[in-house]
Parts: structure tokens; C-alpha cells; sequence
């Protein structure tokens, strides 16, 4: 499956936050990339802002522009209100969640660790990133992974991360999804709504 192999810098750049992790280009260049990036910057029209939203969502969940399409055409027949289904949709994914459980440091070493087949789901092995899991999935290190340099390294320096709807047991190395999260739960930076109307355009 394809995925963004450019450079992560510029993406943070382009929007003046780290997208794709820290970058000291961010702090040495706080402003857009490119020839005129210092100059100033003309007032955006209503589509450019709900474009930008959604590019900046794509980038920072992993997924190219027809899979958003396709999630987002799924979270618009779901019930519920299709901004916040949308999010929680893109957090059930299982490269995010192992990223949110903290064993990987980045969502892209998540999507690696799932397609290298280091990572299980309610016991079997699985290697699809874009995987949706459901309210009781247990994900889990598989036996012979869990002394993987880039697993014991994550849970070492930032540990399991504290998420409402995460359950994490260190000793056993597994993760339980209890529930989606409610929006004022997630923590990332995205006005969803300017996302929605965009697509109702």
C-alpha cells in the first residue's frame, strides 16, 4: 500500500506544526517552505482553508487521498455527527493505535512493525495498517517481537501512553481498545468540521 515518502520537514512547514514528528527545521524556519515562504502570505479563500485541513489530517494519520475519500464516505452513512466518526474512525485504525499504546514511537514505525507482522489482534497476527478494530480487540506484541530494540526503546523513553479509551499492560506487552473516543478525547490539532464541508461541496 502506498504511503507519503517525501520530505517530512517541509509538511511541517507548510503548516507551521510538527505533522510528522519534531523537527529542528521547524524551530530554525518558522515559516512556509519554498522560494517566497518568508514573504507574506495572501488571505486564503474559504476552500483553501478546508483544503488545508484535510491535507493536514491526511499527513498526520498516514493515508493517501483515496483512502481519506473512502473513510470518509464511510463515516458520512454511519450515525452520529460525521466530523467526529471520521476521527474516530482514523484513531481505530491499528497502525495508530499501536502508535497510541506507545509501542512504536511514530505512526509510521507503527504501520512497519504491523506489516513486518510483529503485531497481533485478539491472539492472530495481522499485517494490514488500515485495519479497523472494535470496542474489546486486544492488540498485542507478538512473543517473539517483544524484545525488538524499536519496542523495548518506545516503551522506555515515552512509555504506554494514558488514553481514555486504551487499556495497556506493560508485563504482558498488550493493549485493549475499551471504547471510540469521544472527540474532546483526541488529541490532535484538526478542525473536522472545515473537513466536512468540504467534502459537501
Amino acid at each position: 500500500m502506498a504511503r507519503y515518502i517525501g520530505p517530512k520537514a517541509r509538511i511541517s512547514r507548510r503548516f507551521n506544526e510538527p505533522i510528522l514528528g519534531e523537527s529542528k527545521a521547524l524551530q530554525k524556519k518558522n515559516y512556509a517552505p519554498g522560494m517566497h515562504g518568508k514573504g507574506k502570505k495572501r488571505k486564503q479563500s474559504e476552500y483553501a482553508v478546508q483544503l488545508a485541513e484535510k491535507q493536514k489530517a491526511k499527513y498526520i494519520y498516514g493515508v493517501l487521498e483515496r483512502q481519506f475519500e473512502n473513510i470518509f464516505d464511510k463515516a458520512s452513512r454511519k450515525k452520529g455527527v460525521t466530523g467526529e466518526v471520521l476521527l474516530q474512525m482514523l484513531e481505530s485504525r491499528l497502525d495508530n493505535t499501536v502508535y497510541r499504546l506507545g509501542i512504536a514511537p511514530t505512526r509510521r514505525a507503527a504501520r512497519q512493525l504491523v506489516v513486518h507482522k510483529h503485531i497481533t489482534v485478539n491472539g492472530d497476527v495481522v499485517n494490514i495498517p488500515s485495519m479497523y478494530l472494535r470496542p474489546g480487540d486486544v492488540v498485542a506484541v507478538r512473543e517473539k517481537s517483544k524484545s525488538l530494540e524499536v519496542v523495548t526503546n518506545s516503551l522506555a523513553i515515552q512509555g504506554a501512553k494514558k488514553y481514555n479509551w486504551l487499556e495497556w499492560d506493560n508485563a504482558e506487552m498488550t493493549g485493549k481498545l475499551i471504547n471510540l473516543p469521544p472527540r474532546e478525547d483526541i488529541p490532535e490539532n484538526i478542525n473536522e468540521q472545515l473537513i466536512v464541508e468540504l467534502y459537501s461541496k
